[in-house]
């Protein structure tokens, strides 16, 4: 299955993202993916999508992350309502004395 997801480049503490169709089941780390179809970076709040591209990859059966499909409404290139973003506490251990 297709996925269209951000995979992170830039160095420590400077974050910024690519956004690439890639299977579902490689790892975002890997690198290898199909095709990039977008650029984001938080910092600056700088957005470059290539909307038929990614309206082409949908139309074939793509699957987006939360993020990018909420970011693809807030720049009207999808129609729809936003997806809540799914966050995972990190259980916390407790010590036994």
């Amino acid at each position: 299955m297709l996925a269209i997801r951000l995979f992170r480049v830039g160095k420590k503490k400077q974050p910024s993202y690519k956004i690439v169709v890639t299977d579902k089941q490689n790892p975002p780390q890997g690198g290898q993916f199909i095709e990039q179809v977008g650029f984001y970076n938080p910092l600056t709040n700088e957005k470059t999508l290539k909307g038929d591209r990614i309206k082409y990859w949908l139309s074939v059966g793509a699957q987006t992350s939360d993020t990018v499909h909420n970011m693809l409404i807030t720049e009207k290139i999808i129609e729809g309502e936003k997806r809540k973003r799914k966050i995972v506490a990190k259980k916390v251990e407790e010590k036994e004395s």
